[in-house]
């Protein structure tokens, strides 16, 4: 009786050339990255977006979009900025997340309480290309950004009404004051009478203080005329009057004593 060949051990079958990865399974799901991860790079049977298409998602229609950010630090400050070509849904995420970051980040620092409203500002501005932006017609390679919710219901939102509310009131008190101070001097110069060539006034105050009055020349309380000076000055023993109490505010005149 002869001896059976000795069995050899199965070899792993080779892969074929065009054997595919194997597909996720009906609950497993494709890791999506944080809105300011890198898009991992394209397999060898993978395609890059093509025109229009949103470079971290591939999906179409996408657009040109830019988002800036700040970050004061004390002394130090970060300008932050984030460009490309997104589809609506990833550009919403990216406005969204760079806008509460510096809402909330942006404050912390002697030039950055003025830099900050402007950046925010100009978010608004990306903003409203981003809703010019239609849909996404054309689904890409990878899940689109979470856009989440809107800025204001967020915490970091929230958050930073505190600092935005205060800028309010240091804005609106400046606009107050200032306007308190407009009115405060319109009415100084009006309280001052003016005084005419040839007219009569008293001084309510004692020299050299004047604290001028009209006053008719026929009246015993009168104690001074107005005079014109002459060759820029005025005669021995009169008084230069205040400019204020002038028509223009900016001529002189002398005042004469009537009683020596």
């Amino acid at each position: 009786m002869s001896t059976p060949p000795p069995s050899h051990p199965a070899y792993p079958p080779t892969p074929g050339p065009y054997q595919q990865t194997p597909v996720p399974g009906p609950y497993q799901q494709t890791p999506v990255p944080g809105p300011y991860q890198q898009a991992p790079a394209l397999g060898p049977y993978q395609q890059a977006p093509g025109p229009g298409a949103c470079q971290i998602c591939g999906a179409a229609p996408a657009a040109p979009v830019t988002v800036r950010g700040h970050q004061g630090m004390l002394v130090i400050m970060r300008f932050l900025k984030r460009e490309g070509v997104f589809c609506r849904t990833c550009a919403l995420a990216s406005f969204r997340d760079m806008q509460a970051d510096t809402m909330v980040l942006g404050w912390w620092g002697p030039l950055s309480v003025l830099i900050t409203p402007f950046t925010l500002l100009t978010n608004l501005s990306a903003l409203s290309g981003i809703r010019r932006i239609p849909e996404p017609v054309a689904p890409g390679f990878r899940p689109p950004l979470d856009p989440g919710k809107p800025v204001f219901k967020r915490p970091a939102g929230i958050l930073a009404l505190i600092p935005v509310g205060l800028l309010g009131l240091a804005v609106l008190a400046f606009t107050v004051l200032l306007a308190i101070g407009l009115v405060a001097g319109g009415s100084d110069s009006a309280d001052h009478p003016t005084l005419t060539v040839g007219s009569c006034a008293r001084n309510d105050a004692a020299w050299p203080e004047q604290d001028l009055e009209p006053e008719s020349c026929d009246s015993s309380d009168a104690e001074l005329r107005v005079t014109a000076p002459a060759d820029g000055s005025c005669p021995a023993g009169a008084y230069l009057a205040y400019l204020k109490y002038s028509e223009d505010g900016s001529t002189s005149l002398c005042l004469r004593p009537l009683k020596s």
